[in-house]
């Protein structure tokens, strides 16, 4: 079931991890049921091939098949090098580290134990009623996509605890995650409800001995008792930050009774005052992910998917950081994805992760961050270029050390490919001189360090990385790592096939 999408969105939909290609990067758009994709462009099916092209060229050198060269750090290089010759010079990467055993590895080896902080994943409750994906997958065997389904009960599992974390924990470098979620105003439809977010957290740290994993507490603004429930979250729940979303019920919109405003002095300003008397400083809200298809069907909502009202709560709450997750892009998935592209050539700027950017020079305020999630997922994906003008534009407007490092998995599957997206990523020197934009510099510089850990490390005041190099987790990857699997290169949210199934992996 959703909200968003329609019986005509869901028989053009098929379950990314059984159609598509298998690439080390995606090489089209995946959704979760928050969007709806787009198809495959003529530019991605070009680095598509280019990339299976040098899997069978650069595989035998390896001595592997294509699909297990493209589980390696050879084949994650392999596929930077198509993107590259697509969009041009946007990503570091050798020719070496696809065609010489050992370069990619020892590359990889020197970065593996950079801080990785992930402020934004995601899992699904097991007794979930969001049964989109499940039906996705019925439909492929029924239609009879892939015969190894036909037949066969399809169950979920991939977006349950047990896959997050083997895609967050032994298939990337990610050293820390928070577990997010959605609310909705039927309880059931919540992705995870805050007591098994908790319980989550528990099972995982205990295990590992180390503090792998933070929460977040939902807290659900006009909704009956939801002041109690942050009350809860505080006193028995110990949660580590706090998550919203201003349009209310962004799993079923046509649902949605109580949209809120960030600036609502009524409604929002007790709670920060009392989030605060708690030490509990971190408030991250969802905004954008609202393209042209959604805001014809949800036009009512429109005016809490934006951000005018950051500004005025920042400046009158300056000791609380306010996380605007995905940066607040609005033009992703269908109805509207290349808007965005078109944007910022014509004006310099994109609906509404520009106005987020200018709200510290606006309001003098230095308490507004930009999580990346989508933002980042889906513009490497569709356009490079503009990946590198959103990354240059938040870091002129918020700082380097206000960008924080999120990537909205498991949709996506293991979130490796884009930590290895932003350690390649460069913003061209003609849009640097252009825009006035800083470059991101190297793998392991200033800026992407914190980007990727020391921002959130600071924030959420986390002391103890030392503990994570010889923890339960860390001896667990190495074993993952040792029995020569390599990444799954799967993800698990949903893509367009076209009537003949071009997509279907080969």
């Amino acid at each position: 079931m959703s909200g968003f999408l329609t019986e005509d969105d869901l028989e053009r939909l098929r379950p990314a991890n059984e159609v598509m290609f298998p690439s080390p990067i995606p090489t089209q758009v995946v959704a979760s049921d928050e969007f709806m994709p787009v198809p495959q462009n003529e530019r991605q099916k070009r680095v598509e091939a280019r990339i299976k092209a040098m899997a069978d060229e650069y595989g035998p050198k390896h001595g592997l098949s294509r699909r297990r060269f493209l589980q390696t750090a050879a084949g994650m290089a392999a596929a930077f090098l198509a993107m590259n010759e697509e969009y041009g010079e946007l990503y570091g990467v050798s020719r070496a580290e696809a065609q010489t055993p050992g370069a990619a590895d020892a590359r990889a080896a020197a970065l593996r134990d950079q801080f990785v902080f992930d402020v934004h994943t995601h899992f699904l409750r097991p007794d979930t009623r969001l049964m989109t994906f499940v039906n996705a997958r019925r439909a492929v065997g029924q239609a009879g996509w892939n015969p190894q389904l036909v037949g066969v009960e399809q169950t979920i599992e991939h977006l349950m605890e047990a896959n997050w974390f083997k895609e967050m924990f032994l298939d990337s470098d990610t050293k820390v995650a928070l577990i997010s979620g959605s609310p909705s105003e039927d309880p059931r439809d919540w992705f995870l409800t805050n007591d098994m977010k908790f319980d989550a957290r528990k099972r995982v740290n205990d295990a590992a001995g180390t503090r792998r994993v933070l929460t977040h507490g939902i807290f659900t603004p006009g909704m009956p008792g939801w002041m109690d429930e942050v009350e809860r979250c505080i006193t028995e729940l110990d949660v580590d930050s706090w998550k919203g979303y201003t349009v209310g019920d962004n799993t079923n919109k046509h649902l949605a009774q109580h949209p809120w405003r960030m600036d609502d002095e009524k409604l929002l300003y007790p709670f920060y005052e009392r989030i605060l008397r708690a030490g509990k400083n971190i408030v991250c809200v969802h905004k954008g992910l609202y393209p042209q298809q959604v805001t014809d069907r949800f036009p009512h909502l429109v005016p809490y998917a934006g951000v005018d009202d950051v500004g005025k709560a920042a400046k009158d709450f300056p000791n609380i950081n306010f996380v605007i997750y995905h940066s607040a892009y609005r033009w992703t998935g269908g109805g509207g994805a290349g808007i965005g592209v078109e944007q910022f050539a014509r004006t310099g700027r994109v609906d509404w992760t520009t106005d987020l950017a200018e709200i510290p020079a606006k309001f003098g305020v230095s308490n507004v961050y930009g999580d990346l999630g989508q933002i980042f997922a889906q513009t490497t994906v569709i356009e490079p270029g503009l990946c590198a003008a959103l990354m240059g534009t938040l870091i002129r407007g918020l700082g380097a050390d206000h960008v924080v490092w999120g990537t909205d998995a498991v949709w996506t599957g293991s979130p490796q490919w884009q930590i290895e997206a932003l350690r390649r990523l460069e913003i061209p020197e003609a849009m640097q001189r252009q825009h006035g934009f800083a470059p991101l510099g190297e793998a392991d510089g200033p800026v992407k360090r914190m980007i990727f850990g020391e921002t959130s490390a600071r924030m959420y005041n986390y002391q103890r990385r030392a503990d994570l190099m010889d923890d339960a987790v860390s001896k667990a990857k190495a074993q993952h790592a040792a029995s020569g699997q390599g990444r799954s290169n799967l993800a698990y949210g949903y893509v367009i096939c076209d009537p003949e199934g071009e997509t279907i992996v080969s």
